[in-house]
């Protein structure tokens, strides 16, 4: 994954990551205490909805810092420290993933999603929301513009498909769909300093070679540019796109 969390601050200020989450799980059709893996579990705070639907549930995460809190948090509940594109397990009935797979680079999401159906049992599903296509696009604009201005080259650390691009790669997988939706989701942010601290938090990818003082003068110049768009009555959205899948293994 193309990100190294601040694991404590995640939990505190950007809850609305696994809040909107839970609306995912009901795409679950599977029945109860069936084998679960929560996949990018990070805190562990959609592994106990999981767990509370019924199901059997195990957390895998890339993300040493976020297992530790999940496993404070959820003691009876195993959380395993794994890479999205080459853990292995006993194949469960179905796996689950929440704001996880656009942090993964473009050229591996065969790779990643040919791993997953190997870890589910035939007739098992695949279920998952994450970045769809436009995704935060008028933030990604503000700050590429600034890049150009001062010289520098704005790189996007994400991936944003659509259903038409993405749905093939699952179904190569061996992962039919069986349904799948794009669609927008103005995100509010909290605090007053809401877009400033998205940045800070899942963008700074770009700023890696740009000093700290530097860094600053765009952010701020950023926020000043999209005040008038993305903040409203005090309060910041960010302009998020999802895409959400459901597929069975064949």
């Amino acid at each position: 994954m193309n990100i190294k969390w601040d694991a404590s601050k995640y939990a505190e200020d950007f809850k609305f990551v696994y809040k909107y989450g839970e609306d995912v799980i009901e795409l679950l059709e599977l029945p109860e205490a069936s084998s679960v893996i929560d996949l990018g579990c990070g805190n562990g705070n959609l592994s106990i909805k999981l767990k509370e639907k019924g199901y059997n549930v195990t957390g895998i995460d890339d993300s040493e810092d976020m297992l530790e809190i999940a496993r404070k948090n959820y003691s009876d509940i195993e959380f395993i420290k794994g890479n999205a594109l080459d853990f292995k397990i006993d194949p469960v009935d179905g796996i689950f993933s929440n704001a996880v797979l656009h942090w993964i680079d473009k050229e591996k999401h065969q790779e990643l999603l040919n791993n997953i159906s190997s870890n589910i049992k035939k007739g098992g599903e695949f279920v998952c929301e994450f970045g769809g296509y436009g995704c935060a696009e008028t933030v990604h604009s503000a700050l590429r513009k600034i890049f150009d201005k001062r010289g520098y080259k704005y790189i996007k650390n994400f991936y944003f498909p659509t259903i038409g691009e993405y749905a093939p790669l699952l179904e190569k997988a061996g992962l039919i769909v069986k349904y799948a939706v794009l669609f927008d989701r103005p995100t509010l942010q909290t605090g007053e300093n809401g877009l400033e601290s998205w940045i800070r938090m899942f963008n700074m990818a770009p700023f890696k070679d740009i000093s700290p003082e530097e860094t600053q003068e765009i952010i701020d110049e950023a926020v000043e540019e999209l005040r008038p768009v993305l903040c409203k009555d005090g309060s910041w959205y960010v302009d998020y796109v999802r895409i959400r899948f459901r597929c069975v293994k064949e």
